[in-house]
């Protein structure tokens, strides 16, 4: 038995000791020659978005991801992109992507725990990156929405409270005049903090391909950082970006954002369907915002957005019906300015959209709005170049009216803002014309009136 032990244990030294010697000649064959240079490690990165279009062409999609069913994550959009793409948009918005803070949260996705991560529950970098490429397929730009002045308590960049506001005692504070206790607010005298926000901006459109951002609480904001942060990314090569700002300041504009919100448009269309207002006022509405609109720049117009939809509520709701929430989105395409569809809007969900916890939306339930939507987008684009031409105003009472004159060529709109019958009587210079009324395809003259049905909108074209 000790005689057998022995060689085995003679055997197994032999074969240990060869191993060795092969291992040692594979690794003296695998290295480099001395001298010799190794290729330098490349990052393959994406080719920018080249599609993204004139600001006068944008029709923007602003996607909750929360609607998104069953679990409101990156793949559930991408799934539904095609849909949203038939509709006629062709720039997505990204509601707030990031993690949402834990320490004082209340689950709202601007309270941002990390500038550079995804919240888990929508997926990973991965996923968003897909997503974005889809997209671009489809030639629609991705533009993420962006939480700039201040963060949720427990982001890393907390340690470094010089880049936070303070009070008199030196306590980290919440934005000042807002009841927003789940977030501090960030100093912006303090440079540092300044370029690190830039370069957080820089890295999604270096990682992920985005081509843009909305910016939140643009007036919280100084305007000169804007400036600084515009002109720094519009200097990314190859980059065509968008900038729309959440305000309505001529001074967001002249910093560097292309578009910034109709806040009083959207209020006195309410206030026209649902409250009776003379339909009239929407003219003096829209002639007041477009004089604080600079050449080259513009404004988005909407019936109802993420706010709007979580605490006022829906278009059903804030314009009495569906006819009458079509009838003034009609309004907003039409009138001039970028137009928004809210995720829902084209569907007959009547009640609060939530984008603090999951609401899963079904989608098919409205065939009928959502195609009235399509046709509305679609009489828009090919009828772009009237859009934001001259503007006159021949409204009434009860129907918002009016008319976009290019060269010999002019666009009239007519839309009954009442829940009855109205009658339109049109301006001697407009009468005994022929008209197409590009809503049916039909060809007609009017001599003096014509009378239209509760909630019927009529485009006109000749």
């Amino acid at each position: 038995m000790r005689k057998r032990g022995k060689n085995k244990l003679h055997v197994g030294v032999i074969i240990f000791a060869t191993a060795i010697i092969i291992l040692f000649t594979v690794q003296c064959d695998k290295s480099e020659p001395e001298g010799s240079i190794k290729p330098p490690v490349t990052v393959e990165k994406e080719i920018p978005f080249d599609k993204t279009p004139k600001w006068s062409e944008m029709v923007v999609y602003e996607v909750n991801p929360l609607v998104f069913g069953p679990d409101g994550t990156f793949s559930n959009i991408t799934e539904r992109l095609s849909d949203i793409k038939d509709l006629g948009v062709n720039v997505l918005w990204l509601m707030p992507i990031f993690p949402e803070g834990q320490l004082n949260g209340v689950g709202s996705p601007y309270a941002v725990q990390n500038y550079t991560e995804v919240a888990p529950s929508l997926g990973n970098i991965t996923d968003l990156k897909q997503l974005v490429k889809e997209a671009h397929k489809l030639e629609m730009a991705v533009i993420i929405d962006w939480v700039a002045n201040h963060t949720a308590w427990d982001n890393p960049w907390i340690e470094n409270d010089s880049w936070y506001t303070k009070d008199s005692q030196g306590n980290i504070i919440n934005p000042p005049g807002t009841n927003w206790q789940d977030v501090a607010e960030l100093n912006y005298n303090n440079e540092e903090m300044r370029n690190e926000m830039i370069k957080s901006m820089k890295f999604w459109v270096e990682t992920c391909n985005i081509d843009g951002f909305r910016c939140d609480a643009v007036d919280f904001v100084p305007f000169d950082f804007w400036k600084q942060a515009i002109d720094s990314l519009q200097t990314m090569e190859g980059r065509s970006l968008i900038f729309l700002a959440e305000s309505g300041k001529k001074e967001s504009l002249t910093a560097g954002f292309q578009f910034n919100y109709s806040w009083d448009f959207q209020s006195k269309l309410v206030s026209i369907f649902k409250n009776k207002t003379a339909a009239n006022q929407l003219a003096t509405t829209h002639m007041a915002e477009m004089s604080q609109v600079p050449e080259g720049r513009n404004k988005l117009r909407y019936i109802t957005n993420h706010d709007i939809y979580a605490w006022e509520g829906s278009p059903y709701e804030q314009f009495g019906n569906n006819e009458a929430a079509l009838a003034a989105f009609a309004a907003t395409v039409f009138s001039g300015g970028i137009p928004l569809i809210y995720s829902g809007q084209e569907t007959d969900y009547q009640e609060k959209i939530s984008f603090f916890e999951l609401n899963p939306i079904e989608w098919d339930n409205t065939p009928t709005i959502t195609s009235e939507i399509k046709q509305i987008i679609k009489i828009r684009k090919e009828n772009q170049d009237f859009i934001n031409t001259s503007f006159t105003s021949y409204s009434t009472s009860d129907i918002i009216s009016f008319l976009h004159k290019k060269s010999n060529s002019e666009l009239l709109v007519l839309i009954n803002t009442r829940g009855g019958n109205a009658s339109f009587t049109f301006p001697t210079e407009l009468q005994n014309k022929q008209w197409t009324n590009l809503i049916n395809n039909t060809n007609t003259e009017y001599s003096t009136k014509t009378e239209m049905m509760p909630y019927q909108y009529i485009i006109l074209k000749r």
